[in-house]
Formats: structure tokens, sequence, C-alpha cells
């Protein structure tokens, strides 16, 4: 596992989304769109048991995510890393904290949800 750096965690941080690709069971990579956030290195992404992605993972652990600033496309992020734990314990109130991030309200449907806790293994910037 790589750390994160402080730059890296900002991107995080800040009101920017992230593209995950996952691996569909035929190898071909399957991407989707949606919030991110971090518990020190470890990136999370909160999805529901239905969910494409969450399917890919847990048969094929290996993940990327890429993260721009929303306010200048050029400074981003890349990693590479692998799904450590489908974790369901606190996913309903981290989506509403992501939702609170992104949107400025509670998220209106919980479902399923899932953390997706993912160890990072190389990760590139674009701007340092």
């Amino acid at each position: 596992m790589v750390a994160l750096s402080e730059k890296a965690k900002g991107l995080i941080e800040g009101k920017n989304f992230a593209d995950v690709a996952t691996l569909m069971k035929d190898g071909s990579p399957q991407i989707s769109t949606t919030w991110v956030d971090h518990d020190g290195d470890i990136v999370l992404i909160n999805t529901t048991e239905g969910r494409v992605k969450t399917r890919n993972v847990r048969r094929d652990p290996r993940i990327a995510i890429s993260v721009y600033n929303l306010s200048d496309p050029y400074d981003a992020m890349f990693i590479r890393g692998r799904v450590v734990e489908i974790k369901k314990d606190g996913a309903e109130e981290h989506i509403d904290r992501l939702a609170q991030k992104y949107i400025g309200m509670n998220y209106r449907q919980h479902g399923d949800r899932v953390i997706l806790r993912i160890e990072p293994l190389h990760v590139t910037l674009m701007k340092s």
C-alpha cells in the first residue's frame, strides 16, 4: 500500500467526483462516476449491493480511480489499487455525509448501501 499525500487527500476532500473503473467478468473495463472519500490512506466509495461495480470487485478486487479538481481538470490524481473490504456497517451514515458534501442535504435513497474500502497501490498526481 502507498500513502496518500496531503495533495491527494485534498483532491478527495474537495467537492470533486471520481471515475471508478472495475473489471467485468470477461475482463473488459466498466467505469462509473461517483462520490469519493477517504479514511486516512484508504479510499472510500459508497455504493449499493446490486451495482455492477460491487459485483465486479467481489469477483476481482482490482480497481482504478481518477479524481479531477472541478475548477482545474489538469489538477488530477490517478489511483490503481484493490478493494480490501466491502463494509455494510456505517454505510448509510457515510452516504449522508457524502451527500452533505456534494449536494448539501442527506441522501434520499439509502437502499442496501456498502462502502468499498480501497488500498492504493499506485498513485500519480498531475500537479504537485
